[in-house]
């Protein structure tokens, strides 16, 4: 009796592992592709600078509001003194023109704000966007027509100009909070609909046609049975949601209605450095690069994902 050799080891490639989680999946695939490791060491790093902010500004000996007069020039518009924006010793990323308040301080605490209000935000939606996109896929009918139209009525409403509208008129409202309500509430549609489209795909599986054919509620099986499919979509398009969200804080804060001073930002520190670009570019490269790197790190992490965890959605 002889025994047929799979294809994959006759022609030498090495065969898929059977068995293995798309989590096992996920991190074997990872580990093949330098960018995204790159991006994935990026990202830690900037949540551990967010989460650490308040260390690390001590650890910089200066607080994000400090003036330090000493470091600039007041015979010369209040100019940092020393090379690259007074980037030494003393202040790490240099100073701001006329406060001299410490960017080292300022950019730490500005990814806590910014990325504090772009996970937030990102759960609203997704948690919303899960909720709405699993009850129209799965119960079907009216509840999936009225779902649908009120998606498409939020996807057409003018979000942009609403968003400064509302931050503009709240002048007593905590802006961190009212913020990520307010990205959050036109972020979940896209969510939805993907969901919708995958539950659509699942009802009728074998598996969940046996759990309702055996009694088990619609709860039970929304959770158990449907809830676990939908998932690697779910957080592939999360990790590509979260580079929008951290845009549109810094958009808004860029646009005057974000958060107020002196709570540090990077749109905010962006606008401010306008004025100076010419005479220190320090000022408005070093907030630049850091939203510039963060954009890109979780873009190309969430597109790395999005190709593991949901191929059919990843191709055209």
């Amino acid at each position: 009796m002889t025994t047929t050799a799979p294809a994959a080891a006759r022609d030498g490639s090495a065969a898929p592992a059977t068995g293995s989680s798309p989590w096992q999946l996920a991190r074997r695939e990872l580990r093949r592709r330098p960018a995204v490791r790159v991006s994935l060491c990026v990202v830690v790093l900037l949540v551990l600078m967010a989460v650490t902010a308040p260390w690390l500004g001590a650890l910089g000996g200066w607080s994000p509001e400090e003036y330090d007069k000493s470091a600039v020039d007041p015979y010369l518009g209040g100019q940092p003194l020393g090379s690259f924006g007074g980037i030494g010793p003393e202040h790490w990323l240099g100073v701001e023109p006329v406060t001299g308040r410490d960017l080292f301080a300022r950019v730490v605490t500005g990814a806590q704000v910014s990325l504090l209000i772009a996970f937030a935000a990102t759960a609203i939606v997704v948690v919303t966007g899960t909720a709405a996109g699993i009850a129209a896929g799965y119960f079907g009918g009216r509840t999936d027509a009225v779902l649908s139209r009120l998606m498409d009525l939020t996807m057409s409403f003018p979000s942009l100009i609403f968003m400064i509208a509302m931050l503009s008129v709240a002048k007593d409202v905590n802006r961190i909070v009212l913020m990520t309500a307010v990205i959050g509430v036109f972020g979940w549609p896209g969510v939805a609909r993907v969901v919708r489209g995958q539950t659509l795909s699942l009802r009728h599986r074998e598996y969940v046609d046996a759990a309702r054919v055996g009694g088990s509620s619609s709860w039970r099986i929304l959770t158990r049975d449907v809830l676990p499919g939908v998932c690697g979509p779910v957080i592939a398009y999360t990790t590509l949601l979260i580079p929008g969200m951290i845009s549109t804080e810094a958009a808004l804060s860029y646009l005057g209605v974000g958060v107020r001073p002196p709570t540090p930002s990077w749109g905010q520190m962006i606008a401010e450095s306008v004025a100076y670009y010419e005479t220190d570019p320090m000022y408005f490269l070093i907030p630049s690069v850091f939203l510039f790197l963060s954009v890109l790190a979780f873009t190309l992490l969430g597109d790395a994902l999005r190709d593991i965890l949901d191929p059919r959605g990843g191709r055209t």
